[in-house]
């Protein structure tokens, strides 16, 4: 029996709540073992899917604050954001 894709990740705001809940049930330690490493797991899932997503978004601001003048938008291969023409130059 095939496993079934991952869906996309929720939004980053979305993983960092779920972040933050997990991190407080694990600190106040009455969690078994089973879910402790469960959680843990998941935590993990989630903080990597925040690290994408931030270096994403640390990307995008570099190539917009770009201060080449030849410098233009370039689209992201997972970006959801409508693509912006570049003004017509002279």
């Amino acid at each position: 029996m095939k496993k079934p894709a991952d869906p996309s990740p929720p939004p980053f705001e979305q993983s960092l709540n779920e972040l933050e809940t997990i991190v407080a049930a694990l600190e106040k330690g009455d969690l078994t073992l089973e879910a402790s490493l469960a959680a843990f797991e998941r935590g993990v899932t989630l903080t990597r899917a925040c690290r994408q997503a931030l270096e994403g978004a640390e990307q995008r601001v570099r190539i917009l604050t770009d201060n080449r003048p030849d410098a233009t938008p370039e689209p992201f291969a997972n970006s959801t954001a409508p693509t912006i023409a570049p003004p017509d130059r002279p």
